[in-house]
């Protein structure tokens, strides 16, 4: 015997015909490059994706088939994501920063038909066509010389059409992982996925996202599904805010002027904004929930929001997980808890949500499940409905039906069953048989008033295998001294964790979604010999 309920397919579509029709006036503000802005709204969001489901459809593209984006985060962009997966196509988000041999890769991977692209990134579009045999169609999102443009390509439909119907196990956004090791992986996402997703970001333990939100996703739109953050304001018809650029003194003025209330960005965003309001004398914009993920948010940047009044929820996730699988939610305690305590609380990566299971097993042996005593570290593995199953392209499941997937993260629960995440299995350092968690390392360090960031790597020691380097960019005009900030960690971490030698420099390289990249890193100091 079934259910008597409505069998209704959950697929991306509703979303935005519920915003359009439910929260049509509320805006979606896009902030140009060139200081410009434009505004739309939640139903001329809807009316130009269907214009693009006509266009698509005009090329002779099909459902299933993938249309490709290389753009920063605007209005325009946001109509590719509800026309492509509209019209029943794939959409595959791309990062400009990737190299050319990774931007080689993916796109001939994903065979991808169709091409918008901002037109800031012609050189690279220049470079690499001839290297993507696949792309039949080139569309620029702006007015355009070596295309055409977004706007005249839809503008000559009426938007007298329909979403392609199908399946809620369809597929409908493809993301490629960062590829930190081999060729970037792609995650193929399903309609149905990306809806629980959705209600799960704005439930009250998530981001609480409701119509009177007004939400900036300072993470790009080609990275890691934009947080599922276009799905969920759609499904709540809150305002959208985008700038096409990252620049802190403008997401800053932006957050002011348009009364932004959620912010989602990795750490070197609230880094930046810091250090804008540090040198301009400014106050924190009125932003009330702030969204970090990406990588560990030290506890001082935890610590200074808090003190600003802002909700800070931190959350773990990868692409693999839609992204997010993780938030610290506040427990029933947290009233009674004292600001210290909720500091390091919410300095932790959470826990689980509805939707989403985590466990950690032995490093050594991946049949032997840790206890939670916020101690042991091991392998941390998820599991959930929008949790991967297998990449994109392969035929066998990395992990079966509820099965376990393994994150490449090093993690301990506590008996709380919050998450901690202690380092990358490939970042780990392991000395004298030990394990040194990198991730809290360099939490330590970025706490001193004079450490601007900092980054902490194994290198080779002939007694201890690795012996920690700590790499340290500090606050201009700051005298710190190697010794100064040994006696600084002393007191935060074990004796046996201070790094053995700490190298001053001018930046610390990033990969292309912001987070530290430690592979670089390890190239640049791999002949680094430690003093005697």
């Amino acid at each position: 015997m079934l259910g008597t309920m409505q069998d209704w397919e959950m697929r991306v579509s509703g979303l935005l015909d519920h915003a359009a029709r439910e929260h049509s006036g509320r805006e979606i503000v896009s902030r140009w490059a060139d200081g410009s802005t434009t505004r739309t709204d939640w139903q001329g969001i809807r009316r130009d994706a269907l214009k693009m489901v006509q266009a698509l459809r005009r090329l002779e593209i099909y459902p299933e088939d993938r249309v490709a984006t290389l753009a920063m985060n605007h209005a325009r962009h946001l109509v590719a994501w509800f026309g492509s997966t509209g019209a029943g196509c794939v959409l595959h988000t791309i990062n400009p920063r990737l190299f050319d041999d990774q931007l080689d890769y993916i796109v001939n991977d994903a065979r991808d038909r169709v091409l918008i692209y901002d037109a800031a990134f012609q050189p690279i579009v220049d470079r690499m066509k001839p290297r993507w045999p696949t792309i039949e169609h080139y569309i620029c999102f702006d007015a355009g010389e070596h295309a055409a443009s977004f706007e005249d390509w839809i503008g000559v439909e009426d938007g007298h059409a329909f979403w392609t119907p199908g399946d809620e196990r369809q597929p409908c956004m493809l993301c490629y992982t960062s590829g930190t090791t081999g060729h970037p992986k792609g995650v193929l996402y399903s309609h149905r996925s990306n809806v629980l997703h959705a209600l799960t970001v704005v439930a009250p333990s998530c981001m609480g996202l409701e119509p009177r939100s007004c939400v900036l996703p300072a993470v790009p739109m080609f990275h890691a599904n934009n947080w599922g953050l276009p799905w969920a304001s759609a499904a709540t018809g809150a305002k959208m805010v985008y700038s096409q650029v990252n620049d802190p003194a403008a997401l800053c003025a932006l957050m002011s002027s348009e009364k932004v209330s959620h912010v989602g960005g990795v750490p070197t965003v609230w880094f930046s904004l810091f250090q804008h309001l540090d040198e301009t004398d400014g106050t924190m914009p009125p932003i009330r929930v702030a969204l970090s993920g990406g990588s560990a948010v030290p506890p001082a940047v935890v610590e200074r929001l808090m003190r600003a009044g802002v909700r800070v929820m931190q959350a773990w996730g990868m692409t693999e997980t839609s992204p997010i699988a993780t938030v610290t939610w506040e427990p029933a305690e947290w009233d009674d808890m004292s600001f210290e305590e909720q500091v390091a609380y919410k300095s932790r990566q959470g826990r689980t949500l509805y939707g989403s299971e985590v466990r950690v097993v032995s490093l050594d042996d991946p049949v032997v499940e840790l206890a939670h005593d916020g101690i042991t570290s091991g392998a941390l593995h998820v599991r959930g409905p929008w949790t991967i199953r297998r990449y994109f392209g392969e035929t066998d499941d990395a992990v079966g039906r509820g099965q376990w997937f393994d994150t490449g993260d090093v993690a301990t629960i506590l008996p709380d069953r919050t998450l901690r995440l202690t380092d990358r299995t490939k970042d780990v350092i392991k000395s004298g048989g030990e394990w040194i968690s990198s991730v809290e390392l360099e939490n330590a360090a970025v706490s001193h008033p004079d450490v601007l960031e900092a980054a902490a790597i194994g290198v080779p020691h002939p007694r201890w295998d690795e012996r920690p380097l700590l790499i340290v960019v500090r606050r201009p005009g700051a005298a710190l001294s190697q010794e100064d900030l040994r006696t600084y960690l002393e007191p935060s971490v074990p004796k046996w964790w201070l790094p053995e030698a700490v190298e001053f420099v001018d930046a610390i390289p990033h990969t292309g979604t912001g987070k530290i990249s430690k592979k670089d890193l390890r190239v640049r100091f791999r002949d680094y010999r430690l003093p005697a």
